[in-house]
């Protein structure tokens, strides 16, 4: 019924495995996906290089921490496909999901699925957004609500997939709760986290109702956040001047920030 495609970092594994809960997976395709801890480019200063390998270590420390080996736990019962950026839309995905014949074609943490891609469902095409929705469009989407000081707007949306980037019908969204300590990473893994374990009672609440479904319309086309957008100079703010402490300090009252206004697989269903 449901065919996941997904990346291949740990929490792409963490979320395949709450999904694979529903008794629904059928098929997955894992896409690889670039190297979990990059190297900086030549052209950085020593500062940012530094900062670069800090920022991505803490990252992959932080993933390993919240959601373990990422093959740990997989889904054994689940026939899989491994395939490659290049290969996504490519011949032998379309036959695997031809195959499978799935309802909902769930997708995280891959490349974009073209059209002909997403024909290959009955029903369903879903994407799991690492941020919310339309605030926060695009790339890099749990780090620049730490970077404008609103951590609380840290968080997943779960939506329909168009041809316009995290623009489609929302299904369901969740945010975060603020812990104490928590550097941008901790907080990215809890939002993930957040949301995972709420998926399969998502997932089977709208495929168990009659007829089809339609995800919540968002009204306002917020802001979109191009990968090139992202710069290593933006890790200053992060840890030179709040030592990867936005969290504590929102907590303190130093922050105010804002708070989110989430739809929900509730109100669609009501």
């Amino acid at each position: 019924m449901i065919v996941a495609i997904t990346g291949d970092h740990p929490r792409h594994h963490y979320v395949l495995r709450r999904l694979a809960e529903t008794g629904l997976v059928s098929g997955w395709i894992t896409e690889a996906r670039e190297a979990h801890v990059p190297e900086p480019d030549d052209s950085l200063t020593d500062e940012l290089k530094g900062l670069f390998r800090l920022h991505f270590t803490r990252r992959a420390e932080a993933e390993h921490r919240f959601f373990g080996d990422p093959d740990a736990g997989a889904a054994a019962d689940v026939d899989r496909l491994v395939t490659t950026p290049e290969d996504l839309n490519g011949d032998a995905v379309h036959r695997f999901l031809e195959a499978k014949a799935p309802r909902l074609i769930f997708a995280y943490g891959c490349h974009i699925l073209s059209g002909e891609t997403l024909s290959r469902s009955s029903q369903y095409a879903w994407n799991v957004h690492g941020g919310l929705s339309p605030w926060y469009r695009g790339a890099a989407t749990h780090f620049w609500p730490s970077y404008l000081l609103e951590p609380r707007m840290t968080g997943i949306t779960l939506h329909e997939m168009t041809d316009v980037v995290d623009a489609g019908g929302i299904i369901h969204q969740t945010a975060t709760e603020l812990v104490p300590g928590d550097g941008l990473h901790d907080l990215s893994c809890r939002a993930v986290k957040t949301f995972a374990d709420v998926l399969p009672e998502v997932v089977t609440r709208v495929l168990n109702r009659p007829g089809h479904v339609a995800g919540a319309r968002q009204k306002t086309s917020g802001r979109l956040w191009l990968g090139r957008a992202w710069r290593p100079e933006h890790l200053l703010v992060i840890y030179k001047l709040f030592d990867d402490r936005i969290v504590d300090h929102c907590l303190d009252g130093r922050l105010v920030g804002k708070l989110p206004k989430l739809k929900t697989v509730d109100d669609l269903l009501a």
